[in-house]
């Protein structure tokens, strides 16, 4: 076996999905992470620390890998940490990997990433694709809409409060799609690409294309809930998520992340790229789903 391959942030959410399909092909994984403390006792996995702030030690840690699986990101800004922030941490990522001998990088960005975009996630992150090709390492990115499966936040936490709440608010009329995918999927394909040498793009994306009313009528009925689902104005989706937020001690969702899925940056019209159906994945984990509400505050910041 050849060397070995680095995923950053391989004991959180498509980070261990990607370790895990790496494992099971036979390849050693390294992790390069900011919470060294999770890592499990018997994980077989070589754990560093992913300290942005010293980049001869990001090299060191990267020296010898073949492949660099890159899921690193923030989803909204806290404390001293943006978008802005994270797009430099990624240029040091990205120029210690070249300092190290990388072969190859695989990264996972998000659907319709563009440096004109009103939001700064999106322009974000057109801006780290940017720094990945001026790196000139090999590189494929892939660009995920929404994921689910797993211990996936969205899915799980619409039908937390689909259980909990006897009515569930959608902005708008709810006819905004998604091309959610499940975590396996995403994993199968940046193990796919980081085997191969072709520098890519590729959507990340489902089988299934359902509205966003769409898909919380289908929790709601596999979970046998009673809440109604209605629709309200766009502009009080953000407000209430924040109420909500407060109560909770988390972020359930910004109001650029609402008014990027009512715009449509949660979908394409291309070819599905993932196996999993979403509506199948829902009925066959009725069950379970929403019966923890899952903070996402916790998970990164706590």
């Amino acid at each position: 076996m050849d060397g070995f391959d680095v995923v950053t942030g391989a004991f959180s959410y498509s980070g261990a999905a990607i370790a895990r399909e790496l494992q099971a092909s036979g390849r050693r994984v390294r992790t390069l992470t900011g919470h060294p403390g999770r890592a499990p006792r018997d994980t077989a996995i070589e754990v560093r620390r992913l300290d942005f702030g010293d980049p001869a030690g990001l090299a060191e840690s990267l020296r010898g890998a073949r492949t660099l699986y890159n899921t690193y990101w923030v989803r909204f800004p806290r404390g001293p940490v943006d978008h802005t922030r994270a797009v430099a941490n990624s240029r040091v990522l990205f120029q210690a990997a070249a300092h190290a001998g990388v072969q190859r990088i695989v990264h996972v960005s998000i659907t319709h990433p563009s440096s004109t975009s009103r939001y700064p996630y999106f322009r974000g992150k057109a801006a780290v694709e940017l720094a990945l090709a001026e790196s000139g390492i090999s590189h494929a990115v892939l660009r995920p809409a929404v994921l689910f499966g797993g211990d996936g936040v969205l899915i799980n936490n619409i039908a937390w409060l689909l259980r909990r709440f006897p009515v569930f608010a959608v902005g708008g009329t709810g006819e905004y799609r998604l091309r959610p995918i499940h975590v396996d999927d995403l994993a199968r394909l940046c193990a796919e690409a980081g085997s191969s040498a072709a520098t890519s793009v590729i959507d990340a994306v489902g089988p299934d294309r359902p509205t966003f009313y769409g898909l919380a009528s289908a929790i709601k009925d596999a979970i046998g809930s009673r809440s109604r689902i209605v629709r309200v104005p766009g502009e009080l989706i953000p407000v209430a998520a924040r109420v909500l937020g407060l109560a909770l001690r988390d972020t359930l969702l910004t109001s650029d992340e609402y008014r990027a899925m009512a715009d449509g940056l949660a979908d394409t019209d291309g070819p599905a790229t993932g196996k999993i159906s979403v509506t199948q994945w829902i009925m066959e984990n009725q069950d379970t789903l929403g019966r923890r509400y899952a903070n996402e505050i916790n998970r990164h910041f706590r």
